[in-house]
């Protein structure tokens, strides 16, 4: 056999060889079934693991909200009715100015209670929908919003806990950029897609957001965990800021 083609048949065998050697070890490097499943528990384990703090957290500070704020309104209502009632038989009218102050405690500690519920779930968001609380957010913006709401305005609503993580996740993003961002606009856009709602909110402003910088941004995440979704941050010094969350909604 000719030089040549007895050279050319061994390079194909070495080709088929390597072929062959560069298979086996992509399968030998890949993680077995039994190691993505562990890998899987491993992420949920984690996952569940933040809902918990996030959720003691959040009971908290509601703890906190209503010490600090409704009981102790309540209590100083109480105290201004027990004045009025010593005072009603010898001074009528310092008794009518007290109950005049409770009267005002009374509809401070209600607007304080209603604070605390809408932090728990907004009534906009229930009587509104996802779109339609979004707008309320996007109208008491400090700067213009674009909006991209069709994909929740149609069809059927999503589970209550998806529109509240979504609906959370755009007021946080939008309190943030209102607070640090400087920014002259913002946009907030909604797609589904193959079981998965999508929600994008960026802003022109000067960047540089660190979700473990108390911003809140954390929160978002474990929030969005909670429900097996995933959140994404790209901010660089100088901007622009973009938000990603994805939630399962089944549909």
């Amino acid at each position: 056999m000719p030089a040549a083609p007895r050279t050319s048949l061994v390079l194909r065998h070495l080709d088929t060889l390597a072929d062959t050697q560069a298979l086996w070890s992509a399968r030998l490097l890949r993680p077995s079934a039994s190691a993505r499943l562990a890998e899987r528990v491993a992420e949920l384990s984690d996952t569940r693991a933040g809902a918990v703090e996030a959720h003691s957290a959040e009971l908290r500070r509601i703890e906190r909200d209503l010490h600090d704020g409704v009981q102790a309104q309540l209590v100083a209502l109480s105290m201004r009715i027990g004045l009025a009632r010593q005072q009603v038989r010898a001074d009528p009218d310092a008794a009518l100015a007290r109950l005049d102050e409770a009267q005002e405690g009374v509809e401070g500690a209600l607007a304080e209670l209603r604070q605390v519920v809408r932090t728990v779930h907004p009534p906009v968001l229930t009587d509104r929908g996802l779109a339609g609380a979004v707008r309320a957010l996007a109208a008491s913006s400090a700067i213009p919003v674009e909006m991209g709401l069709s994909a929740v305005e149609s069809g059927h609503r999503l589970p209550a806990s998806v529109e509240a993580a979504a609906y959370f996740a755009v007021a946080e993003a939008l309190t943030n950029i209102r607070k640090h961002s400087r920014a002259t606009r913002a946009s907030v856009r909604f797609t589904r897609t193959n079981g998965l709602l999508r929600v994008t909110v960026t802003d022109d402003g000067a960047g540089g957001a660190d979700e473990y910088g108390g911003s809140g941004l954390l929160g978002i995440r474990r929030r969005v965990a909670a429900l097996d979704g995933t959140t994404g941050l790209t901010s660089p010094p100088g901007g622009p800021t973009e938000l990603r969350v994805e939630l399962p909604c089944g549909s």
